[in-house]
């Protein structure tokens, strides 16, 4: 099938990521990228809990998910990507050439950010990032649900 979906949202996998856009995807692959999460048994073990026994869940660092990204494109199951940070989703996009859309579905608040949508807190720096992710030929949209309209990057940056 393919990557039905790259994400950056913070929270990782939670329920909104599950059901919210897993069971509409009618996904059967979550490939989580995170160098921390990936050398934590028992984050990965949290992780797993939250997510039905048909849906399999990968850990990779940035490294390793760019190794696989082709066998996920080219899984049968529908996949989707989870990132945690707009930096993992820089590495991503500039070393996977063939990703080329970038969902924003939850950057919370923290200090140095702004709110740019209900969701979306970005600092000047992030903004920055997202710009260059978009330079590259990826089409960066935020939506915190699949039934909401996705927001381009220039409506929210």
């Amino acid at each position: 099938m393919s990557i039905a979906l790259c994400r950056v949202d913070d929270r990782l996998i939670h329920g909104q990521v599950v059901v919210g856009w897993g069971q509409p995807l009618h996904c059967g692959l979550i490939a989580l990228v995170d160098d921390e999460v990936r050398r934590s048994e028992w984050e990965q073990d949290l992780y797993r809990m939250g997510v039905p026994s048909h849906i399999e869940v990968v850990f990779a660092s940035v490294d390793e998910a760019v190794e696989q990204f082709a066998a996920w494109e080219s899984d049968p199951r529908v996949a989707m990507m989870l990132m945690g940070d707009l930096d993992t989703a820089r590495a991503l996009c500039e070393r996977c050439p063939s990703m080329r859309r970038l969902n924003i579905g939850g950057i919370h608040h923290r200090v140095g950010r702004t709110e740019r949508l209900r969701y979306v807190y970005l600092s000047d720096g992030e903004v920055a990032t997202l710009r260059a992710i978009a330079a590259r030929g990826v089409t960066v949209t935020a939506q915190d649900v699949p039934t909401a309209p996705p927001v381009p990057l220039e409506d929210f940056t």
